[in-house]
């Protein structure tokens, strides 16, 4: 893939303007209000994963509407007190899969909770288990145009809120510090959890890996991959629905939720990214509300620097958490 975004000078320094609807604040007030309402206990259910060293649990919380929402907890065994915890949410199209796939952050001395995608997990990986029971108007294949007419009924409004939810949930887990939680995904992970760091106070980090879900206006045609494409090929049909597309999506577009971090990130951006076009990372990482670097990985695509990226990622986290300890 050759390079065919801005050059990395005019990348760092991009600050675009994005719709801004007036009641962003009041709408994400109002919906996880509403979805704080439902208020049952998460449920943890200790499972035999076959691991030697770490302590599984399957979860299930309430998500957006109260709807059971499930992820897995993996805490390493043996550990006494309360650890910080790294809450990681999934590309597009797959599910939590099992328990063994993921076991970096809970191997690094941290408690880990992946959270599954409501509705996704059929596309790749080995499966997710949270159906979404909500239904939306005319939509193309996949996720990205689900109930797109309105705000209220888009499909990320349930997903983020999900993402929040999650966050809560950890909170309240006895192996946890509430003071401590990161949030972390890759692609549209990363986009969720941009819009967890604008959402929730107190997070400790914020690790957004070659995030999805960021400029919106800029993203849909400007590349031919899913899952921007989806978006193309809705308005290709409903050619009257632009202005009311872009709308709806202002409220989910992670460079608004960036400008209300206050939580310190991490970024990663491949220069050669068609899924995610690295302006639409740059124009989010450079809103930032709080301190923020990014990690430029010149000549890679969508994979990012893969595990190399956990390794910078792990060592970012730890100096971070090592200073914020320091001054306690």
């Amino acid at each position: 893939m050759p390079r065919f975004d801005l050059d990395l000078a005019e990348l760092r320094n991009y600050r675009p303007e994005v719709r801004a609807p007036l009641d962003f604040d009041g709408f994400w007030r109002e919906t996880l209000a509403e979805a704080r309402r439902f208020d049952w206990r998460p449920r943890l259910t200790a499972v035999d994963a076959l691991l030697t060293g770490f302590d599984v649990f399957d979860v299930e919380f309430p998500g957006f509407g109260g709807d059971p929402v499930a992820a897995w907890f993996v805490v390493p065994s043996g550990t006494g007190g309360r650890l910080p915890v790294v809450v990681e949410y999934n590309g597009y199209g797959g599910g939590r899969g099992l328990p063994h796939e993921r076991l970096a952050w809970a191997a690094a001395g941290y408690a880990y909770l992946f959270m599954d995608t409501r509705g996704q997990g059929s596309v790749w990986g080995s499966g997710g288990d949270t159906p979404d029971p909500h239904g939306s108007g005319p939509s193309s294949p996949g996720f990205m145009t689900r109930g797109i007419e309105h705000p209220e009924s888009y499909y990320y409004r349930r997903v983020f809120t999900d993402a929040v939810r999650a966050v809560d949930a950890v909170r309240g887990f006895d192996r946890v510090d509430p003071e401590r939680v990161a949030v972390c995904g890759g692609s549209q992970g990363g986009g969720i959890a941009i819009a967890v760091a604008g959402l929730v106070e107190g997070l400790v980090a914020a690790l957004p890996e070659v995030p999805f879900l960021c400029h919106f206006e800029r993203a849909v045609g400007m590349t031919t991959s899913d899952p921007y494409n989806e978006i193309v090929r809705y308005l290709s049909i409903h050619r009257a629905k632009t202005d009311r597309v872009f709308d709806t999506l202002s409220y989910f577009d992670g460079v608004n939720f960036a400008a209300r971090a206050t939580a310190p990130s991490i970024f990663s951006v491949g220069l050669l990214d068609p899924v995610c076009p690295p302006s639409t990372v740059f124009a989010a990482h450079n809103a930032w509300g709080a301190p923020s670097e990014i990690v430029v990985y010149p000549f890679n695509e969508h994979e990012g620097g893969a595990g190399h990226h956990w390794v910078a990622q792990a060592a970012w986290l730890r100096a971070l958490l090592a200073a914020a300890d320091a001054l306690r």
